[in-house]
């Protein structure tokens, strides 16, 4: 995907944060400083991480300046409601900074904090895989702790599967097992 024209980016990216949103939203504050492992990223830290990442790392750069990405610690914002607080503020003071790029600034270059010179429009779309990768850690550790969380396009894995149509040749109960599956032609039931 070339992110070429700001507008229909934005309208994108505020779909992708939505759906990180959702996550965030379900975080019980009593786990939220919890994490897997020492000296991994803490639930809190994931949102503070996306936060500041996405104001002071990425909006900045795109506007060709340097980065000012100030960590993820709770000195930032301590407490769920004021991650949530600081989570928002950073979200919207980055779509106020890229609404003010033009589409000729997308196919500018910028330099990102390990030196490398690339598009405006390419470092966005980073932005973007980045954003997925630590919601997917989200649902990872929320899946730890019992937390339900929201399915992603609004429907779980296995509504999914209940509404999908099941393979023509299929047995009854809509699933062909391997056997079936990877059989020779040759030796296919007539």
């Amino acid at each position: 995907m070339d992110v070429v024209s700001v507008g229909p980016f934005l309208d994108y990216w505020e779909k992708v944060r939505g759906r990180t949103r959702r996550v965030v939203d379900v975080i019980p504050a009593e786990r939220l400083e919890w994490t897997w492992q020492a000296g991994k990223f803490t639930l809190g830290d994931l949102v503070r991480h996306l936060a500041g990442i996405e104001r002071y790392m990425y909006a900045e750069n795109a506007r060709r300046r340097p980065s000012r990405y100030p960590g993820h610690g709770r000195e930032l914002a301590d407490g769920l409601e004021a991650v949530r607080v600081y989570f928002e503020r950073c979200h919207a003071e980055t779509v106020e900074i890229l609404r003010g790029l033009s589409d000729a600034d997308l196919r500018e270059k910028c330099v990102t904090p390990g030196g490398a010179a690339l598009g405006v429009g390419k470092w966005l779309r980073l932005m973007v895989e980045h954003e997925v990768h630590h919601r997917g850690q989200l649902y990872m550790a929320l899946g730890i702790l019992g937390v339900p969380t929201p399915p992603i396009y609004g429907l779980t894995s296995e509504e999914v599967r209940e509404r999908s149509r099941p393979e023509a040749d299929a047995g009854e109960n809509g699933v062909r097992s391997l056997e079936e599956r990877f059989r020779p032609a040759s030796r296919q039931p007539r």
